[in-house]
Formats: C-alpha cells, structure tokens, sequence
C-alpha cells in the first residue's frame, strides 16, 4: 500500500501542476495535444466503464450467484483494485483535460468539468485509503463469527438475517458493516455521477 500512496501521490502533483502551469510542460503542438486528448478519452473511458460494469453489473451478479463468503474474499481483492486503476484513470484525466483547458483561460462550463473530474478523483482515493480498508477488516470479523454459527457458504442474505435475530454480536457487526459498506458505497455512486456528468460534456463536443 506504501507504493501505490506514493504513485497516487505524484500523479495528483503532477496533475495539479498541469492544471495550473501547463506552459511548465512545453509547447502545445498539434500531435502533443492530439496525444493528450487521446490519453484524456482512453482514461476516462475506462474508468467510466469499469464504475459502470462493477456498480451496476458485476458486483450484483458475483452477489446473486456466489457463496456469501466466498462473494465478499473475491470482493476484498477486487476493489482496491478497482479503486486504483480509476484513481489513476481519473487523475490522468485531470491533467489532460488541465493541459487542454488552462484554469486561467477556461470558461465556466470547463471548470466545473475539472472540478467533476477531481470529484471523482478524491472519492476513488478516499474509498482506497479509507472505507474499502475498513469494510475489508469488518467483513473478515464477521465472517469468523459467521462460521462460528456455521454460516456464510450459503448464496443470499437469509441465513446471516435469521442468525442475527438471535446472536446480538452478529447483529451488532450486521449494523457497523452496513454502515461502513453504505459510505463505501455512497462515495463510489457519487464518484459515477461526477464522471457521468464529464460524459455528458464530452457527449456535447462529438459532432457525428
């Protein structure tokens, strides 16, 4: 985890400095702003296709077909993956969309694209650093006490429900993780809204 502080780290910097200084990063001649608005749309489609795909799809058909626990072991791995890769993605959106469009030239409209842009950028890192650590340390206590009450290999929220009714620990661990995963879960719909309002902008801009 220190590595990848440190990589999110610099590429915040060095989007920061794009967006305020993009003359520090040489001349814009026509094939370095064709490559930056290319590495502009790769990145941001992907990290709008990815919050999409694991919002909206993946993550409901892992829950409805898997194991519980076996749901939430796949689930631990995958998203601090998934919040890194769209960390990065967002970021290196900031700094091209920076490049391109100069804080101190930028129009009204354009501003409030970056500062969609950044929105999706700090709710990806705060889901990284915070909640996802957290939800992660949560979900592995009440699995052990799941298979305690020989729980959790089951397909479905039933089980754990009835348990809970009459084990207070479980029921107890049910609430904290319910909050913890709903703030996860919060940042990461507002993190899919910032980046589909930068959608529709860009949706704007296409002549077909």
């Amino acid at each position: 985890m220190a590595w990848m502080t440190r990589f999110l780290t610099a590429i915040a910097f060095l989007a920061i400095g794009v967006i305020f200084s993009p003359e520090t990063f040489g001349s814009k001649s026509a094939k370095i702003t064709t490559f930056v608005k290319l590495a502009h749309l790769l990145c941001f489609s992907t990290a709008w296709g990815a919050a999409l795909w694991v919002t909206f799809i993946g993550g409901i058909i892992m829950f409805k077909n898997l194991p519980r626990h076996q749901f939430g072991n796949l689930q631990s791995k995958m998203f601090p993956a998934y919040f890194m890769m769209v960390g990065i993605c967002c970021a290196v959106s900031v700094g091209c969309f920076g490049y391109t469009h100069p804080w101190k030239s930028s129009s009204t409209a354009e501003k409030y694209q970056l500062g969609f842009l950044v929105a999706a950028f700090v709710f990806n890192l705060t889901n990284l650093f915070v909640f996802t650590p957290m939800t992660i340390e949560m979900m592995k206590q009440r699995h052990k006490v799941e298979r305690e009450s020989n729980i959790g290999e089951e397909v479905g929220w039933t089980k754990n429900q009835e348990v809970a009714k009459v084990n207070p620990k479980l029921a107890a661990m049910n609430k904290k993780f319910g909050m913890i995963h709903g703030l996860s879960s919060l940042a990461n719909i507002m993190s899919f809204g910032s980046l589909a309002m930068h959608s529709w902008y860009l949706a704007g801009k296409i002549d077909l």
